[in-house]
């Protein structure tokens, strides 16, 4: 799976002795990452070469002359191309020098929880923003080999918080978590809050019903703290069982956004989840229209940045999909800045679904693409389009 990374500034800095060196903001689907030196890199990309040699792609080479201006600028575009390329190797990605300490700082963490460690890999660490009017946004996942306190630094002016949240966009994989004390509580906490920040849509007898299973549950002192108790479990279950038959439970909710779809000035409330993209869409007439794009007819995405919008702080992403409407295939625009969050939700339901599909002989070819940061505000061409084709292995 190739990986969004971008170098978004160079800093040209002095040594104690003198000497000038250069150190890279290195970010992640938007985010800053850390700061590294071209040395730093090359060292690391020794290391990987002894490794998994030629399979390595071409580090970007070493200047014995002074830089000019424009061989600076080649060298920041030379080295964003080469941590993305690195990555389309699974091998690699896995490997110890890549991800070995970054993975291990997440299952201690999970594992503390008392979470199972055949169950980790239905978990992940995602930062979220809480704003004043009681919405809460999903930022991003955070990587396996990516320090999330370091990040959250980085993240300050957002006001992000982290936390735990399943990582998977099949309601019907909640079953395989049942047995686990910690793992039911976490989807007891998170079914929880989907219901408090309106993300599922509950008819009038359901929201009864799950209200009078929670307080039930209360009853028996079931707490937040994980406190083990068998008649608590049950009406957990019960609980998790009627939520799965919700509209929206389990999907991940993105902030309103704008889109072109049906027309462009459209705005849009996106949920993501069980093989769909689910748009409630506000025409320009105030006519609401609800429209779901089922992954099964979408054939290729796109991620660009535009740059900053004018007068604004925050980059300017669009996510784009090729989908199959009524026999033809055309192209959907959606503007949100959680384009990378998208992004990996869709990879995460094409993997599963490409699990399933296996098992019935099926085939489903998807390629997605990411066009790197653009200092205008620039449409990509049809010439621009890098789309790379993903196979189950790469998810």
């Amino acid at each position: 799976m190739k990986l969004h990374f971008s170098i978004t500034t160079a800093e040209e800095l002095r040594e104690r002795r003198g000497g000038r060196y250069v150190l890279y903001s290195v970010c992640l689907e938007g985010f800053l990452l850390g700061k590294a030196r071209y040395s730093q890199l090359r060292r690391w990309d020794a290391q990987l070469r002894q490794l998994f040699g030629s399979a390595v792609p071409a580090f970007p080479p070493k200047y014995y002359l002074a830089m000019t201006k424009s061989m600076a600028d080649e060298r920041q575009s030379q080295l964003e191309q080469y941590l993305q390329n690195v990555t389309l190797d699974s091998n690699i990605t896995n490997s110890d020098v890549f991800i070995a300490f970054f993975r291990k700082l997440q299952q201690v963490t999970l594992c503390k929880m008392g979470l199972s460690r055949e169950l980790t890999k239905y978990f992940s660490l995602f930062f979220f923003q809480d704003h004043d009017d009681g919405v809460l946004s999903v930022v991003k996942k955070v990587a396996e080999f990516e320090l999330p306190y370091v990040s959250l630094q980085s993240m300050k002016v957002l006001h992000c918080k982290l936390g735990i949240r399943k990582w998977y966009m099949d309601p019907s994989l909640d079953t395989l978590l049942m047995d686990c004390r910690a793992s039911l509580n976490l989807l007891y906490m998170q079914a929880i809050q989907e219901v408090e920040r309106n993300w599922v849509k509950p008819t009038e007898g359901q929201m009864q019903e799950l209200e009078l299973l929670q307080k039930n549950a209360h009853k028996v002192k079931v707490s937040l703290a994980f406190t083990a108790n068998h008649s608590s479990s049950i009406f957990l279950l019960q609980f998790l069982e009627l939520i799965r038959e919700i509209q929206f439970y389990g999907y991940v909710r993105l902030d309103p956004c704008m889109c072109d779809y049906p027309e462009e000035g459209c705005t849009a409330d996106v949920y993501v989840g069980n093989n769909e993209i689910n748009c409630c869409i506000k025409l320009p007439t105030n006519q609401i229209k609800e429209v779901s794009f089922k992954i099964n007819r979408l054939r290729s995405w796109q991620v660009t940045f535009l740059g900053a919008a004018k007068g604004g702080e925050e980059d300017t992403l669009e996510f784009r999909f090729e989908y199959n409407d009524s026999g033809t295939w055309q192209w959907i625009i959606l503007y949100t800045k959680q384009a990378f969050l998208l992004s990996s939700c869709l990879k995460k339901m094409i993997s599963e679904h490409m699990t399933k599909a296996a098992r019935g002989g099926q085939e489903m070819v998807v390629h997605s693409g990411f066009i790197s940061r653009k200092r205008f505000l620039v449409r990509p061409s049809e010439d621009d389009r890098v789309f790379e084709k993903i196979g189950e292995e790469d998810l």
